[in-house]
């Protein structure tokens, strides 16, 4: 059982671990990187997370690890303050309240505006890693009962959620799943070892590597944005911020339902597959305008609503780490990303890490912590030294970027290849995201596919042949049942419209 493996010894360990000099180095230095990359608008949280990755191949478990929690949260955060003073959201997560922001910031509110969205990530951000930390073992031993039957189903839930839960046109976000599943194929047949997709390529022999995948999709269609579209000069908002944290505290005393509520709907939405920060940020907004009391006044720079999304998108971060660590399934697209980290780690995601690496998982919970506790001055600092890094010219920052994308996707394998598979599905997110095909589906079809096709033919080896025998095992049969009636549920509902229209004619 997990409890008994929980003790002092192993949690002095961690502690020891996330406070060496080295470690918190790493972080103050990933925590400001993060502001920078979440305050320019355009690039977003996953981007910096991508590129931060090579980076981490020469640092150990805990420094890697911790400069993606910290750079991530900070950048989550940072995407605040451009939306409060340009009204351009820096990170999607922060769109959903950019215009509310705004409002308070034309009636010379910026610095209340601004404080809240610090104050109420950070409460949401700690309200997630206490999240992560009490459900995640529970949720692990409960997860040490399962086998590829279950795997698998809860696989296809995860793809499942990733569609449903995209904005949007659901049939695009299906055509976004076809072709990262798609993805997936390339390499060699894990049962028969023949290798698919490879068209005489010996480099597609081992598949698509993961990492330049995720930078192409995340980074080069920002990118070419910024390249074609036309830039005018954005002047930022010139009245006084003054203290941050004045008014903090009676927001607080007035809204504590709204931030204990934005805070839930986080972790909800974090932990479903495919969500993340920036869904949660749109629905806990929504949830918050429609049970206000004053609803006629969103809209007009009431701060409410910042109240609610602003604990929501933090707060999805820790949601988003549970699936991932638990099962090997990615809440969003960061920790799609950092899976990958963790396996070259040594920190084989699912509910034996809890077991095998459980001092770094201690230390993991300890940096979440950290880091959204080191957000409060940090924070500060970089909203009073806002003005300079809103002004970083373009032209300079995006070749440097390029520059960043190529180097890590090269240094990977130090192949050649990887260069050209950045840039190719870099191509491709481009086209998505132009089409409105939303990219988070494909990534979460390059990353389960192959856990899929495994978890399914070893099953099919387990029974037989009989695909009855998915159903036989109890949890197995359950997330099967529910995964297929996510399936037929909108047939049914469409089919039943249809034949109500008909009698109703």
């Amino acid at each position: 059982m997990l409890e008994g493996l929980v003790d002092t010894a192993n949690l002095a360990k961690a502690f020891g671990l996330v406070f060496a000099p080295k470690t918190l180095a790493i972080i103050c230095l990933a925590s400001f990187y993060g502001l920078f990359f979440g305050a320019i608008p355009g690039l977003t949280a996953t981007m910096a997370t991508a590129l931060l990755v090579p980076v981490t191949f020469f640092m150990d478990p805990v420094p890697a690890i911790g400069a993606i929690i910290a750079a991530t949260a900070m950048a989550i955060f940072s995407g605040d303050v451009p939306g409060v003073l340009l009204r351009i959201p820096g990170t999607p997560a922060s769109a959903a309240y950019t215009d509310e922001a705004y409002a308070m910031t034309r009636k010379g509110q910026s610095e209340l505006a601004l404080g809240a969205c610090l104050v109420f990530s950070v409460i949401g951000g700690l309200f997630g890693s206490l999240a992560l930390a009490l459900v995640a073992p529970a949720l692990a031993e409960f997860a040490l009962k399962f086998s590829t039957f279950e795997y698998f189903w809860l696989a296809c839930l995860g793809l499942t959620c990733a569609v449903f839960v995209s904005r949007g046109d659901p049939l695009k976000g299906v055509i976004s799943l076809c072709f990262g599943l798609a993805v997936a194929q390339v390499g060699i047949d894990v049962v028969h070892g023949t290798p698919r997709f490879t068209f005489g390529n010996i480099n597609l022999m081992g598949g698509i590597d993961l990492v330049p995948a995720l930078v192409g999709f995340f980074a080069v269609p920002e990118l070419i944005r910024n390249v074609t579209a036309n830039h005018g000069r954005v002047e930022i908002v010139t009245q006084k911020i003054g203290s941050v944290f004045r008014g903090q505290w009676e927001l607080f005393k007035r809204y504590p339902l709204n931030a204990f509520r934005g805070n839930v709907i986080g972790v909800l939405i974090g932990a479903l597959p495919g969500a993340g920060a920036d869904i949660a940020a749109w629905i806990s907004y929504a949830v918050s305008k429609r049970f206000s009391r004053e609803r006629e006044k969103f809209g007009t720079g009431h701060p409410e609503g910042l109240v609610d999304a602003g604990a929501a998108n933090n707060s999805a971060l820790g949601g988003a780490w549970v699936p991932a660590l638990v099962f090997g399934i990615p809440g969003d697209s960061i920790t799609a990303i950092v899976i990958g980290v963790l396996y070259m780690k040594g920190m084989q995601p699912g509910p034996t890490v809890f077991i095998n690496s459980q001092d770094l998982v201690y230390a993991l919970f300890i940096v979440f912590f950290l880091a959204n506790l080191l957000m409060i001055p940090f924070g500060w600092a970089m909203i009073k030294a806002s003005r300079r890094i809103l002004s970083v010219p373009r032209e300079v920052l995006m070749p440097v970027i390029l520059l960043f994308c190529v180097v890590g996707s090269f240094a990977i394998e130090n192949s050649i290849f990887n260069v050209w598979v950045m840039l190719a599905m870099g191509m491709i997110g481009y086209l998505f995201e132009e089409n409105g095909i939303p990219t988070a589906p494909a990534i979460l079809g390059l990353v389960l596919g192959k856990m899929i096709e495994e978890n399914f033919l070893l099953s099919m080896i387990k029974v037989g042949g009989d695909v009855t025998g998915l159903f036989a095992r109890p949890i197995g049969g359950t997330l099967g049942a529910l995964t297929l009636a996510i399936w037929v549920a909108p047939l049914a509902w469409l089919a039943w419209r249809r034949i109500a229209s008909g009698r109703a004619a």
